[in-house]
Formats: structure tokens, C-alpha cells, sequence
């Protein structure tokens, strides 16, 4: 071998690894304080009120630093939208594996958006701005983008999903599998982030906890969703009281 040369795996390049190692750790911590720092600002002062000099701020990072990470403040919700969108597929995932059917798949999903509204509302408060945001201001094709990246084909799911309900004998018969689901996951998320926007202020209004409104929501969601042949009703009680157990 001649001299200076490195064979592969040698202490050498195992250096040039391990810095290369350290120097990814570095720019993912420099990346996690942004965008915390983004997401608590948002939550505190609203989106559109924060401008991109506060969150390099609140982050503390040098403003030569911030846009070598983003380029914009819209680069930073979409970042903040894309993180929150794979940790709800991978909890969904997680919480229909053991499920019997699909009405009790349907409400594994359904509870998973309950339990965000009662353990992270400030999550679901900044996808309620998301919302007023992308009405407003950016294209149906970037979130489009951004879902199949998450799922190839999330609208199959759905439909798949009252399909395999009608056949298994746990939904209604008259369902529409193409239109369905897009409801009632409309329906829910309409819910949940109103009830998460409004926060203490539904409870000094109804006398009752969010939480127990988007749940009492989404049992009668599932009351109409269900096959009165088997009379799920029971069933749908025991799971709904076995959740508020844990």
C-alpha cells in the first residue's frame, strides 16, 4: 500500500465519521431549538403576529445561523405542520394494530384526536391557525405533497376503511366509502381545534371540560356510523369509559 493511503475503516476514517456524526447532532439541536422557540411564540402570540427576528431570538441562534435552516417564517410552519402530521400517523398506526373491526378502528383513530385535545391543545391550537393560514394563503398541492409523504394514498384509506366496516358487519350498510370518513374526520378536527382555540373559555360557557365534549361528539359520530344489527352501543360505552380510566 502506498504510503498515506488509508485503508477503509481505518482510524482515519473513522474520524471523518465520527465528525461527521457530531456535526449532524449539531445542526438537528440547532434545527429542535428553532423550531420549539417557533412553536411556543406561535402559541403565545399567533402565528401572524410573530415575525422571523423574534424567533431567532427566542431561539438564540445568530440571524446568519436561522437561514441556513429557513429561508422564511412559512418554512417554518410547514416544518412544524410536517412534524406534527408524522407523529399523528405513526400514533394512529399504533392505535388501530389491535383493533377487532373498523368501527372500533374508526374509534381508536377518533380517541387518539380526543386525547390530543387533552394532552397537547397547544399542538392542536397551532393546526387551528395552520388552517386559517392555508385557507388563506398557500396552495392545496403543498399539503397534498406533504400527506403523501406521510401516507401514499390516505384517501384509500378511508375509503378502505368503511369497506372493510360494511363488509365485516360493524358499519352501517349505507355508508358512502368514498365520503364518509372525509366527514367525519372533518367533523372531528372542526371540533377538536375550535374547542383547543376557545380553551377555558368552553368550560365557563357549557360547564363541562373540552375533552368531555369532543368525546361525547365523537360517540354519537359513532352511534350513526355503526351497524344497528349488532348494537354497538354497549361497546362503544365500555371503550369510551375505559379510556378515561387509563
Amino acid at each position: 500500500m502506498e504510503r498515506g493511503t488509508q485503508e477503509p475503516g481505518s482510524a482515519s476514517s473513522g474520524r471523518v465519521r465520527k465528525r461527521a456524526k457530531t456535526y449532524q447532532a449539531h445542526r438537528e439541536r440547532q434545527r429542535r431549538k428553532i423550531l420549539d422557540a417557533a412553536a411556543k411564540q406561535f402559541d403565545e402570540s399567533g402565528i401572524d403576529r410573530v415575525t422571523m427576528a423574534e424567533i431567532t431570538t427566542a431561539s438564540g441562534v445568530q440571524p446568519s445561523t436561522m437561514y441556513q435552516y429557513f429561508s422564511s417564517k412559512d418554512d417554518i410552519v410547514w416544518a412544524i405542520v410536517g412534524e406534527l402530521m408524522q407523529e399523528q400517523t405513526e400514533n394512529a398506526t399504533e392505535a388501530i394494530k389491535d383493533a377487532p373491526h373498523s368501527l372500533a378502528r374508526i374509534g381508536a383513530l377518533l380517541e387518539m384526536m380526543a386525547s390530543d385535545l387533552s394532552e397537547h391543545p397547544d399542538k392542536v391550537r397551532f393546526m387551528a391557525q395552520f388552517d386559517a393560514m392555508y385557507a388563506r394563503d398557500w396552495p392545496v398541492e403543498r399539503l397534498l405533497s406533504l400527506e403523501s409523504q406521510m401516507h401514499p394514498d390516505p384517501f384509500r384509506f378511508f375509503s378502505e376503511l368503511i369497506r372493510e366496516g360494511i363488509a365485516d358487519g360493524s358499519l352501517r350498510t349505507d355508508l358512502d366509502p368514498d365520503l364518509t370518513m372525509h366527514a367525519v374526520i372533518n367533523a372531528v378536527i372542526g371540533a377538536q381545534r375550535r374547542l383547543a382555540s376557545l380553551d377555558s373559555k368552553v368550560e365557563k360557557e357549557y360547564g363541562k371540560r373540552v375533552d368531555e365534549l369532543l368525546r361525547e361528539s365523537i360517540r354519537v359520530l359513532l352511534l350513526g356510523l355503526c351497524n344497528p344489527q349488532v348494537a354497538p352501543e354497549v361497546e362503544i360505552e365500555k371503550s369510551r369509559n375505559r379510556k378515561r380510566s387509563l
